[in-house]
């Protein structure tokens, strides 16, 4: 089977997408990705990438075909607006000479955000007749009120127009939620296209003692709330911080924060304004590779989103990081997330925003004995073993596309 993944993302970027193309090429796909030159997140094109650098490589088997793409810059809306739009467009020419030159049996889309990344494989399907799988990870347009705080009428019945249009022309619809479901059917009948495709977590999470040759920093010693990825408006750092100041005298709970985002100067501001130096530290961002060390040293694993209708639709790709790594979760969250922490056991969990509820948790776990929390991160990790695993995952993609159904 040739394939087509279609994605703005791509390796060296780190996204599922990279999971799904070498590991499909793995299994004996012939497989192209149609994608830009790489610059998330930091918003400038990759050393080593440019107009007339690595616009075509083969890595781990795959056929990567890169197109030029306006970098995101520092993330501000008009940067972010061009980068979406450029390669929208620039991939879209690209598709339309590559669909007349090389046949493919079937094309995925992978949709982070935006939706517009499936416009190259509206094209591709428009030569060539064939099924397009469209992956979705963001809802739209949700995503732009809720993430981006775009209110605009207009804009957002344009979004959702396109949004329309886009699962009205694939053929299979996959969900990385189960509740991304109602978003879906509310913006038309799509029912029988929908099949749930969840995230899974990487491997180097499944093995977290492996810390060998990394230079990081220690940790403050204590009963340590870990969180780790990306801090911004989403995460609900209000809360968070008013949870972390209700624990202000226990001075042997440490939250620890490791990312970066737009909330980062924030919560530095919060920290210090508050006096929490000694009981909340904000890191920064380390790459992915050293997670398994900090995840080794957490005693709890804090998961929170904001109380908002899209993130209760929402499971987190983290959750499942969480799991892999064998520890409790402690989460301020709605709906889907919540239902799976619930169902796994991984944890204790209060509904958004609920701050007072989160610190009681947090004194709650503290006060487990240690073989509880070991079992419920056992309890995640065989939920994750029987539901979130890279191979179980990747196979049950390939089901789906041999025979339109999942296994």
């Amino acid at each position: 089977m040739k394939i087509l993944l279609v994605t703005q993302y791509f390796y060296p970027e780190n996204f599922k997408s990279n999971d799904i193309a070498f590991e499909l090429a793995k299994r004996g796909y012939d497989v192209t990705v149609l994608t830009g030159l790489p610059n998330y997140p930091k918003g400038k094109i990759y050393k080593g990438y440019g107009i007339f650098k690595k616009r075509k490589e083969t890595v781990n088997g795959v056929k990567i075909i890169r197109t030029l793409v306006i970098p995101r810059g520092k993330g501000g809306g008009m940067m972010l607006a061009l980068n979406y739009i450029s390669w929208a467009v620039i991939a879209s020419f690209r598709a339309f000479f590559l669909a007349l030159n090389k046949k493919f049996d079937t094309v995925i889309v992978h949709e982070t955000s935006p939706i517009t990344q499936g416009f190259p494989a509206l094209v591709i399907k428009k030569i060539q007749s064939i099924p397009i799988y469209f992956w979705v990870l963001d809802l739209w347009p949700e995503s732009l009120q809720s993430a981006g705080g775009i209110n605009n009428r207009y804009v957002l019945d344009f979004f959702t127009a396109v949004t329309r249009l886009m699962y009205r022309k694939s053929d299979k619809i996959l969900i990385s939620s189960r509740g991304f479901r109602q978003s879906i059917l509310e913006k038309g009948d799509f029912a029988d296209k929908l099949i749930y495709f969840p995230n899974w977590a990487e491997d180097i999470f499944s093995n977290i003692n492996k810390s060998e040759n990394l230079s990081l920093p220690e940790l403050p010693n204590g009963f340590r709330i870990i969180f780790a990825g990306n801090i911004g408006e989403a995460q609900d750092f209000e809360h968070v911080m008013k949870a972390a100041l209700l624990l202000k005298e226990n001075k042997s709970i440490k939250f620890i924060l490791i990312g970066d985002g737009r909330k980062k100067l924030w919560v530095d501001n919060f920290i210090n304004k508050n006096n929490l130096n000694d009981t909340v530290y904000a890191i920064g961002r380390f790459p992915i590779e050293t997670m398994p060390y900090f995840f080794s040293k957490a005693d709890v694993m804090l998961l929170s989103l904001k109380d908002d209708y899209i993130f209760s639709l929402t499971a987190p790709a983290k959750l499942q990081a969480y799991m892999a790594a064998k520890k409790p979760v402690v989460a301020m969250i709605n709906g889907e997330a919540r239902n799976l922490i619930a169902e796994s056991g991984c944890g204790l969990s209060v509904p958004a925003c609920d701050s007072k509820g989160l610190a009681d948790n947090i004194l709650e776990l503290q006060a487990m004995h240690p073989d509880k929390l070991k079992n419920m991160g056992l309890s995640g990790f065989n939920y994750y073993k029987k539901y979130f695993t890279k191979d179980i995952c990747i196979t049950n993609l390939e089901n789906i596309l041999k025979n339109n159904e999942a296994d």
